[in-house]
């Protein structure tokens, strides 16, 4: 009902619209729509009243609500359906909930904060309220295997960068799937499946992007490590035009994936790798080895060269840092 509200809010441009008149659009009683409009005002809306003229939008708050985000969309798939919590335990549970309830191929989970949300190797991820992009992406792709998917998270790398480049701004991706600007942490992301022998359920891809934080905001222990996109960029970010865009890119690729495989992902995450031709230390669960970063294989893997030959890295073993250690992780 609010975001229907809003949609007439907002195709009557600089006009009032009459509360009789959306109540009448609506099917519901004039009580109903100031009862919406107060709702919204109280979350950020600027909605302004005129005795015998109605309501006019005249601001909207940074919120990554459905009825904010919805207008800026593009896609036909990812998106068509969203998920919107102000504050959640994780994205990719809300996501997985919605899956196994039958939540239809690109379904997205968002919210402003998240208490519980991790990364890749069970890592924190944490984001002041409001300051960040958090979501996930429902997935179900057809013909494609289960040990493909974790292509899926270098896909969502290549995405966010794209989106993050076409506004100018330096980033690259280390090996898998951090995004860094400046040896500094911006983006984290987890791909999680359900799936049998030879058949996917689903995908979810969770994403964290820091992107209007403050130097200060960040906690002492990764202030080195971490950086915001609004730092780099020297201004606040319009988080709801970034998200619509990455959304974008994501389904692009995607849909480049069904047609024509990982391959030319693959290449493109090589494009903008900040790891490939770079000495790395390898810090795996039983051993730590140092060598050059050469190459990632078909299955996205990272093939290192050390003193004693060609070795193979897989993303859930490891963690990478250079061989100097100084860049953090």
């Amino acid at each position: 009902m609010r975001q229907e509200i809003l949609r007439l809010l907002r195709k009557a441009g600089n006009h009032y619209v009459s509360g009789e008149e959306i109540a009448e659009t609506l099917g519901v009683s004039r009580t109903a729509v100031w009862k919406h409009i107060k709702e919204l005002r109280r979350v950020g809306y600027d909605i302004v009243s005129q005795a015998h003229s109605g309501y006019r939008l005249e601001g909207a708050p940074d919120l990554l609500t459905p009825a904010e985000l919805a207008p800026l969309l593009k896609t036909k798939i990812i998106g068509a359906k969203l998920l919107y919590k102000e504050e959640t335990r994780s994205t990719n549970e809300d996501a997985k909930i919605a899956a196994a309830e039958g939540a239809p191929d690109g379904t997205v989970a968002l919210t402003e904060f998240q208490g519980t949300g991790h990364g890749r190797l069970s890592r924190g991820w944490f984001c002041p309220k409001g300051k960040g992009i958090l979501f996930s992406v429902l997935l179900r792709p057809q013909n494609i295997l289960p040990q493909d998917a974790p292509k899926y998270t270098l896909l969502a790398a290549v995405a966010v960068v794209r989106a993050c480049r076409a506004r100018g701004l330096d980033v690259g991706i280390k090996w898998p799937n951090d995004v860094l600007a400046g040896g500094k942490k911006l983006v984290g992301i987890l791909t999680e499946m359900s799936a049998e022998m030879e058949r996917i359920h689903y995908i979810v891809i969770g994403t964290g992007i820091n992107v209007n934080i403050e130097a200060a905001e960040f906690a002492p222990e990764i202030r080195e490590k971490a950086t915001s996109l609004s730092l780099l960029a020297g201004h606040p970010l319009d988080r709801r035009q970034l998200l619509a865009d990455i959304l974008q890119e994501m389904e692009t690729l995607s849909l480049d994936v069904q047609a024509q495989g990982f391959a030319p992902v693959l290449d493109e995450w090589r494009r903008l790798s900040l790891t490939l031709g770079q000495e790395v230390r390898v810090i795996g669960v039983n051993e730590t080895f140092t060598g050059r970063a050469v190459d990632i294989d078909a299955d996205g893997a990272l093939l290192v060269d050390t003193e004693t030959g060609r070795r193979r890295v897989l993303a859930a073993d490891v963690s990478i840092r250079p061989a100097d250690a100084r860049q953090g992780r």
